[in-house]
Parts: C-alpha cells; structure tokens; sequence
C-alpha cells in the first residue's frame, strides 16, 4: 500500500501541526523543541530520506497515544484520516514498506539522544517535592511476548520472549532508561549502566549478587535490594528492634558463606508484609529499619508503571520483529509516556490516568475532525474552520 499526501485544509509549514489540533500540539511541543539537538538522520544512498525521523517519531508517538495494536491499523489511519494522513506521511507519500524498513533499520540512536534529552527536561520542569531519603531509582525488567520468527528473542525451545529493562526516578515517577535483551537476558549489569553515584538501587531478588554489591559500593552507588530467604550471613552487631511495627529483624551483618564473603557489611532487616515475610538490605548506615522497608516498598511504582505502559499504551504490540524496530518501539513508547507525564502535570497537576488519556484521545480526534469539515463539506468557507477549531479549543 502506498499512501498519498492529503492535501492541508490550512497552510502548513515544515509539518507542523498546530494549526490543526492545537492539543497534540501541546503535548509534542516538548519533543518538537529537542529535534534539532539530536543526531542527524543520514540516507544510506544518494537520495535524500523523505520519511524524515521528525515523521517516524511523529508516528510511533502517534500510534502510543491512540492505542492502535499493529501498523496496519496506523498505516489505514494514515490512509483515511487527513489529520493523521498530514502528521505522518511525507508531502511526496508513503509506501507501507518504507514505513517497516524506516523502523527496522533506522531512527534508534536519534530516538535514544530524545529519550535522554526530555527525560532530563522532564524531571527539571516537574514540580515535585523530593523525598528526605536521596535519589532513588528503582530498577526492573518486563519481559514481552514474541514471534517464534523473533530467534534473536531466546527464552525456551517453545517460547520467545524479549525483555524490557527500565530505570525508573521513583522521586518523580519518572521512567528515564531503557535497554531491551532477550527473555533470558542478565538483569544485574543494568544497575551499573542506570544507577548514578550517589542515587540509590531499589532491586528485587534477581539482581543479588555480592560482588556486584561490593563493585556498586566502591563505586559510590547505594542500593536496597531484597534476597532470599535461606541468603548467609555473618551477624556483625544486632540493632534494635522499632517497636510496634512488622519488622522482626534488625543488623549489621556480611553477605555471603565463609569462604566468599562481601568485603563491605550490610544492614539487613526482616519484616513481614500481607502475610509474607520480606529480607532487605542496604549499605546505606543512615537509614533506619522503617526507612528501609518503607524505601523498598516505593520499589513498587514501577510495576505500575509497566502495568499502565503495557496495558493503555499498547505498548507491547510490537511494530517489528527485529531487535532494532522493537527497541525504537520501546523507547518511543518511553517518550510517549514522559510526554504525557508533562502534559498532565502541567494542565491538571496529575500523573497520567486513563480518564485524563480518554480526554485527551477525544480532544484530539475533535480537534483533526473540526480542521478539515470545510474541506469536507461544500459551500463552506474555509476560513470558518479557524473560527470553530478556536471556539472549541477554548470550552
């Protein structure tokens, strides 16, 4: 399939658009003012690209925050809606294999210098009222669904599956890295890569490893992480118990059996949550038994996070099947996330929820339908159809 231009109701200059729904406009603003600081997007040939990374990012943005499951839905949007028809497709069209062969190929290192520039801009402009117990980022993977064709996808003979690992500002409620490997793929080397000197690592058990924890300290890195139950431990010194509070167990102690024992001691704690018993450590000495569980339990925002990602962003109905086109997917999902992260704290103070997506969702389709109904409709000036797009923009 091959879709042409549609041609704009209102003058439109270097795709912008506006003019004709101011409210997408507002809520890519952010990503349109970081464009010209990313890397360019150079042809492999000797024509010029005419589905330009401002079009792709456009698209994938577009296709998160309309929930659309597969690109066929996109493209057939793309192809009967001139709104949609005008944000993604280049004045000289688009066939559908440019569209496939644009994500599968291309777009990843521009599409990562964007999730790191507005993750930045992002956590500078939320207003948010830091939390007295540092810098925390919590730390986790989700694995995905795949195609028995996805083979760089390993996760059993029977099975695909790849896996998202996010590092998440849990201070802001701010998802800001993102890696993809396979089902199977490592967890632990991600804190390294997300965690900055000084922030602190909210882990669950996967991420355990004592040398590791040993490296992250003496490299200014902290981390609460949670271990097994049946984990070795040398007592070092007992601390008091908090009183009236679930928490059992209290110490000083160093990881691991005799023979393999972590250079740096821990404090560990032990307390009981729902009808299950919890093991936690820290190297932070500053913290008290209740500050640590209380700090693991924040740990607990990022699974909502992969929740709401997953489940009102569609975010796991993948666009390709090569590794490339599935990381450039994840990571404009990531975008699509922080942009209506933005977007909603600055117009209504909230985090993102469904009712305030809902609202947004209707706005914008409103907005798309109004600015074209003078094309659509014979006899009409078109001038009139500035005059209804601002009236409703302002009820």
């Amino acid at each position: 399939m091959s879709i042409l231009p549609s041609s704009p109701p209102f003058p439109s200059k270097n795709g912008e658009t506006g003019l004709l729904s101011p409210t997408f406009s507002r809520l890519i603003a952010p990503l349109e003012t970081q464009l010209p600081y990313l890397p360019p997007l150079v042809s492999g040939s000797n024509r010029p690209l005419e589905f330009t990374f401002d079009f792709q990012v456009r698209a994938l943005v577009y296709y998160h925050t309309e929930a659309f499951t597969s690109a066929q839905d996109l493209l057939q949007a793309a192809h009967d809606d001139p709104w949609a028809n005008r944000l993604i497709v280049p004045d000289t069209g688009l066939g559908e294999s440019t569209f496939y062969e644009a994500n599968a190929t291309r777009g990843s290192h521009q599409m990562l210098a964007l999730v790191d520039r507005l993750s930045k801009k992002v956590s500078r402009q939320l207003k948010v009222a830091p939390l007295a117990l540092g810098e925390l980022v919590a730390i986790d993977g989700s694995l995905i669904e795949a195609s028995l064709s996805m083979r760089w996808a390993e996760y059993s003979s029977a099975q695909r599956k790849a896996k998202v690992h996010v590092g998440f500002e849990v201070n802001r409620g701010l998802p800001r890295q993102l890696a993809l490997t396979d089902g199977n793929g490592a967890e632990r080397p991600f804190v390294s890569t997300f965690l900055a000197p000084g922030e602190t690592g909210l882990v669950d058990r996967g991420y355990v490893d004592y040398q590791l924890f040993d490296t992250w300290i003496d490299e200014g890195k902290h981390f609460v992480a949670r271990i097994r139950k049946n984990a070795q431990w040398e007592l070092l010194e007992a601390r008091p118990l908090p009183p009236h509070t679930k928490i059992f167990f209290f110490a000083k102690v160093r990881l691991g059996e005799a023979a393999r024992r972590m250079k740096h001691p821990l404090f560990l704690i032990g307390f009981r949550s729902r009808g299950k018993n919890y093991w936690v450590v820290t190297d932070r000495a500053d913290l008290s038994a209740e500050q640590i569980a209380f700090i693991f339990a924040l740990r607990w925002q990022i699974e909502s996070f992969f929740a709401w990602w997953k489940k009102h962003l569609n975010v796991y109905h993948l666009l390709s099947r090569n590794r490339h086109g599935v990381l450039l997917q994840l990571l404009a999902g990531l975008v699509t996330y922080l942009l209506l992260l933005l977007y909603f704290q600055q117009r209504y103070g909230e985090p993102p929820s469904l009712r305030r997506l809902r609202q947004l969702r209707r706005q914008i389709r409103r907005e798309a339908t109004l600015a074209y109904l003078p094309v659509q409709t014979t006899g009409i000036d078109p001038s009139l159809g500035w005059l209804i797009l601002v009236l409703c923009c302002q009820n």
